[in-house]
């Protein structure tokens, strides 16, 4: 009995994990020994992501519970994995991207980024393109500075232009005087 009660605790947390994380990625990290593990989940710690190993009728049972339409997730739901829990969306796929340069996982199994669904490790190069709602948000203050600044300097410019005139024309009126 307790077994089963145990369980449900962690469907439970899973359930409460996912509703609380804007993105989620599903990823492969089998094959890393002990200190590969823990140098993922220092990055991982880093950058405000929660990397959990999960088993996969578990996480299908918590999918089934939240009413979450992931078919297609949970198709992927094949040998080890591991759930990355995020606010950005991009950031698990950069660290994926960074620790593969020296390493073959993890892979990337699926996605949910920005309210849709990735499938496959090809995707993981769309996925770190992606940009935060922050960074949306620095793109587009930039965008509309470039606008402001122009105007600003110009005014500045022109300012000093007309002071210019202004102290040629008096002095021509003194001179003429």
């Amino acid at each position: 009995m307790k077994r089963r009660e145990e369980k449900e605790q962690i469907v439970n947390d899973l359930i409460e994990d996912i509703q609380n994380s804007s993105h989620f990625y599903l990823a492969d990290i089998s094959g890393l020994n002990a200190d590969e593990t823990t140098q993922l989940r220092r990055q991982c710690f880093e950058n405000d992501l929660k990397l959990t190993v999960v088993k996969n009728t578990l996480l299908k049972r918590a999918f089934d519970q939240m009413d979450f339409a992931t078919e297609e997730l949970e198709q992927i739901l094949e040998g080890p994995t591991s759930v990355i829990l995020t606010e950005k969306g991009n950031t698990p796929a950069k660290i994926i991207k960074d620790f593969r340069k020296t390493k073959e996982k993890p892979l990337l199994k699926g996605a949910y980024v920005e309210e849709s669904i990735y499938i496959g490790d090809d995707k993981l190069e769309d996925l770190a393109k992606i940009k935060s709602k922050e960074e949306l948000i620095g793109d587009l203050i930039l965008q509309l500075q470039t606008p402001m600044n122009d105007v600003i300097s110009s005014l500045k410019s022109g300012s000093h232009i007309l002071a210019g005139v202004m102290k040629t024309l008096s002095e021509q009126e003194e001179s003429n005087n």
